[in-house]
């Protein structure tokens, strides 16, 4: 049951824009899933669904895993970035909880050569760098973004 909620809940953010987790639940209720709120937030995690902001208002929800979306970082960073910290060549991203994924392939998309590698978790990035000189321009590339 699970896995058919799952593919539903893929299925109903592609084909259109869902703006809030009761519209999704309505929406997932049409197709004859019924759940409750905190199932569907743990299915939204699980997904790795992030709410991207639109540029002409609002936020939708997506799952740029998928191929739906391909984010930018300059879309994402405004709305879902917390805090950035770092040392050495490791830099911290802090995310809005469960977003760490839509950040992470975003940074990735951007093709920074500074940037050796990144690994997601669910609400913090890392970031590793060339060396702390490429770590410092990173970060005041992504707190450029964030303004």
């Amino acid at each position: 049951m699970k896995t058919q909620r799952h593919a539903a809940i893929l299925r109903v953010v592609r084909e259109r824009r869902i703006e809030s987790q009761d519209e999704l639940r309505e929406a997932l209720a049409d197709g004859g899933f019924v759940v409750t709120q905190a199932t569907l937030s743990r299915d939204i995690r699980e997904l790795g669904l992030a709410k991207l902001a639109d540029p002409q208002g609002g936020a939708y929800y997506t799952h740029p895993h998928r191929g739906t979306v391909r984010p930018e970082l300059a879309q994402v960073l405004p709305t879902l970035m917390v805090s950035v910290d770092g040392v050495g060549p490791f830099l911290v991203l802090k995310t809005a909880s469960g977003s760490a994924g839509t950040v992470t392939e975003a940074l990735d998309q951007a093709g920074w050569s500074e940037i050796i590698g990144t690994i997601a978790g669910d609400d913090t990035v890392l970031v590793i760098t060339r060396s702390q000189r490429h770590r410092e321009e990173i970060a005041s590339r992504i707190q450029e973004l964030v303004k």
